[in-house]
């Protein structure tokens, strides 16, 4: 089963793909900055993006048991929840 997520933040655009098997994915303009392998029930996953101010930090929280949800933070913000 594939889930994924996707979110735009300063014409970036940010997309995270969950696979039960396979893991969690993150991206960032279609090039891959992270990934965590196999089942898990909580995953972290972290990048960069391009800013006009140089390169500001990803950190994306993925996890649940019976339904997948999604955590997006640019700088420690968060810009992106999928409970919402």
């Amino acid at each position: 089963m594939k889930k994924t997520f996707d979110v735009t933040h300063e014409g970036r655009h940010i997309l995270v793909e969950n696979r039960w098997f396979q893991g969690e994915k993150l991206y960032v303009d279609g090039e891959l900055q992270d990934e965590n392998l196999g089942l898990s029930f909580r995953g972290d996953l972290n990048g960069k993006m391009k800013s006009t101010d140089g390169f500001k930090n990803i950190k994306v929280a993925v996890g649940g048991f019976y339904k997948i949800h999604c955590k997006v933070f640019v700088e420690n913000e968060l810009i992106y929840s999928s409970e919402k």
